[in-house]
């Protein structure tokens, strides 16, 4: 038996998928996540073989839950999201995710792959792999990418620099950084630019 964790803040969707899954004789529902704190925190106590995640939930998106869950417990993430970019694809594989759906699939074939990867193996959605291998690549490091998306839903850099546990003034260097290198006169516009082009 396959014991899955589900983490989707929408709760129709959510309960939907849980009980097409439940129908399958080999995959078992052990819990539904409603936002990535709660997953990360069911996911450690529950240890599920397989984690279904949300890539779009409030607090933690489903790329950082399956980040600290790669370093903590052996379970298998599969991101699942309604936008597909490239980018975010690049951000999930070196996070360690498993596999990387986009929410058009159906349940039969989702539950495929969750048997896949839950058999060891990784799977990449095709048309989200082509993609990928034909997007630009993002000019920022990891570094000023991880202060924009600290900084996206408009923080403060002194909050931004305590999320990270950065100096003010190293956040403020790398602000200033990234709007030369995208050429842009405010955070606002990079973590536009960069959510559009699916590097955060």
């Amino acid at each position: 038996m396959i014991r899955v964790l589900l983490a989707d803040d929408e709760g129709m969707i959510r309960s939907a998928l849980a009980a097409l899954l439940r129908l399958e004789d080999d995959i078992d529902v052990v819990a539904e996540c409603a936002d990535g704190e709660q997953a990360v925190a069911v996911a450690l106590r529950l240890q599920p073989d397989v984690c279904l995640l949300d890539l779009e939930m409030p607090g933690l998106d489903g790329v950082q839950v399956a980040e600290r869950l790669h370093r903590a417990i052996p379970a298998r993430c599969i991101v699942v999201t309604r936008h597909a970019r490239p980018g975010v694809l690049r951000r999930a594989l070196a996070s360690g995710v498993s596999g990387f759906v986009p929410k058009s699939r159906g349940a039969e074939e989702l539950a495929a792959i969750i048997r896949r990867v839950a058999a060891g193996a990784r799977y990449v959605d095709p048309e989200i792999a082509a993609d990928a291998l034909s997007d630009e690549r993002s000019p920022l490091t990891d570094r000023e990418l991880d202060v924009l998306r600290a900084g996206r839903r408009g923080e403060t850099t002194g909050q931004i620099a305590r999320a990270l546990a950065l100096a003010p003034g190293t956040v403020r260097n790398h602000i200033s950084v990234i709007l030369g290198k995208l050429s842009v006169g405010t955070r606002q516009q990079a973590v536009l630019i960069a959510e559009e082009r699916g590097w955060i």
